[in-house]
């Protein structure tokens, strides 16, 4: 898969340079030639100079091709209006946009763009969102047998109550992540568009409950 990321600081260096090991095509944008150096040597990917929201530079780094984009440059102002032209001019649908000012990110995340404030910001958050798809592991407890997993769930649950989705995969939901935030998870709690959903589960049954969550709810229902 293509990925274009703007800004080539330490956090978008080190998500470059962890997607191109896993043999995706990247194009980094940054504005200072001198910030491609933390690429290293071994990087294979392609670097634009230019403005991160400036059409031509994005066009260059194949953005209408992409993936998802990540805009972590150090500015927040470029960082959503990179975002904004990435996914209503070039139709990318995985984007995340770097937010220093924590308040202003659920008024972002209201315009369909993912943010995480950057005291929180790492590669692997940007992972997270621009990756959806499938689980990451949170936390395993010591015997080794239980994970606490973020999953991706197929849009079809949204509007679906915190209890189906622990009937459908014998689950137990831990929380849920809302703009930011998080809530305890409880039976009637009913799922939003973009909320990020935690659960504990055996470890060799993370698979199988992946499978049914990431496919719709009315095919779980066929198959049962």
């Amino acid at each position: 898969m293509h990925f274009v990321i703007m800004g080539c600081g330490r956090v978008g260096a080190s998500l470059a340079k962890s997607l191109d090991a896993n043999g995706h095509s990247v194009a980094v944008v940054d504005r200072d030639p001198d910030a491609f150096l933390k690429l290293g040597r071994d990087f294979s990917g392609s670097t634009i100079t230019g403005v991160g929201f400036d059409r031509e530079t994005l066009s260059q780094a194949k953005t209408a091709e992409a993936f998802a984009f990540a805009a972590v440059s150090s500015g927040d102002n470029s960082n959503i209006l990179a975002a904004r032209v990435a996914r209503e001019t070039f139709g990318v649908s995985n984007v995340a946009a770097r937010i220093y000012d924590p308040d202003r990110a659920q008024v972002f995340e209201r315009l369909g763009i993912p943010t995480v404030p950057t005291v929180r910001w790492t590669a692997e958050q940007v992972m997270r969102k621009i990756i959806p798809q499938g689980s990451i592991t949170e936390y395993r407890e010591p015997s080794g047998k239980l994970v606490l997993a973020e999953v991706h769930l197929d849009p079809g649950w949204v509007a679906r109550p915190i209890k189906e989705i622990e009937s459908r995969t014998k689950a137990r939901v831990a929380y849920v992540t809302r703009l930011s935030e998080g809530i305890v998870a409880h039976d009637d709690l009913l799922l939003q568009d973009g909320d990020l959903v935690h659960l504990m589960a055996p470890v060799d049954r993370l698979g199988e409950i992946e499978r049914i969550l990431d496919q719709p709810v009315r095919t779980v229902e066929e198959e049962e």
